[in-house]
């Protein structure tokens, strides 16, 4: 877990360096007064995310809140979860939609909302299903989803500026133009480089939820098992009704559209083929080396979701025994 706090510093130590540069840079090619306009102006737009954000998912994953009188057992487990994290109960809500999943979100700790698809009531047992709320809760708990919000910002104001210099700019008719020309593509770099350092923000969440949900007193065998059947719940689903959910995925728990190409690496975790992931079998992968081939890293960089394998491997070194 310091492995991860140090991660986490080091990411935000990078975005500040980054920043500082960046509006050295564009102070001087720009003038002092644009980059702050365009700082407000990134401000506004996620500010009207973060007040809007709660009501489009639920519009987008087809939410409906349920009260006590429906599903009392889940109800029960959610408010102990939140009890053991000492946080407010987040409202439940069942999602319809033919994925099975989970996730949270809200703008607030006090406004957290835990969602659970129908498909994955049918799918996962009752302790697999509290790991899988267990992650949810911290993710309420921890505010990353505030964070990689904020972190969002820098790459927004650098694409903004790479528009405003390179297209949309007066540079052409100024003897600097080559100097400004090139200010902009530096941003358009940066913009990639900070687009990238945000995914792996958004990776590092998901390491900080799981070690969260073990916390919370979850086995790590149970969401171990949980993310393996996720997986293939996924990658038997009909390829539209992933196409459905492409724009929203980054709340799930794991990355749905690489599910197919996943449970061919988790199934050799599956010793015994039962269909879970056992404390033995957990242990067995405590002691291997993950190595990741060169597409497997090429594509987790570009994911907000950890590869599932190091992720798994990630949750054994929680094990007893």
């Amino acid at each position: 877990m310091n492995t991860l706090t140090l991660r986490l510093a080091l990411l935000m130590g990078i975005f500040f360096g980054i920043l500082f540069i960046a509006v050295s840079l564009l102070a001087g090619a720009m003038g002092v007064g644009n980059i702050y306009v365009y700082l407000v102006l990134a401000v506004i737009i996620i500010g009207i995310q973060y007040l809007t954000g709660p009501k489009l998912v639920e519009l987008t994953m087809r939410v409906k809140y349920i009260d006590k009188n429906e599903l009392g057992w889940l109800h029960e487990m959610v408010e102990e979860l939140a009890r053991k994290a000492n946080i407010p109960t987040p409202r439940i809500g069942i999602s319809f939609i033919n994925v099975p999943n989970a996730f949270a979100f809200g703008r607030s700790i006090r406004d957290g909302r835990v969602c659970v698809t129908k498909e994955i009531l049918n799918l996962l047992s009752r302790d697999e299903l509290k790991a899988v709320l267990g992650h949810e809760i911290s993710h309420i708990k921890n505010r990353d989803v505030l964070f990689v919000t904020a972190l969002s910002v820098l790459p927004l104001i650098l694409y903004w500026v790479f528009l405003r210099l390179t297209f949309f700019g007066s540079y052409r008719r100024r003897s600097g133009s080559g100097y400004e020309a090139l200010i902009g593509l530096g941003a358009l770099l940066l913009y990639f480089i900070t687009n990238l350092l945000v995914l792996y923000a958004s990776r590092i969440r998901e390491y900080f939820a799981d070690k969260g949900s073990v916390d919370l007193g979850n086995a790590p065998s149970a969401l171990a098992t949980a993310l393996y059947k996720l997986v293939y719940g996924a990658a038997k689903s009909p390829k539209e009704q992933l196409q459905e959910v492409e724009g929203v995925k980054a709340f799930f728990l794991n990355d749905v559209s690489k599910a197919r190409r996943e449970i061919r690496d988790l199934a050799q975790l599956d010793l015994d083929h039962s269909g879970t992931i056992d404390p033995y079998e957990l242990r067995q992968l405590q002691r291997q080396k993950i190595r990741l081939t060169l597409s497997n890293r090429l594509m987790e960089a570009m994911s907000t979701h950890p590869n599932m394998l190091k992720r798994i491997k990630n949750l054994s070194q929680y094990s007893r025994g």
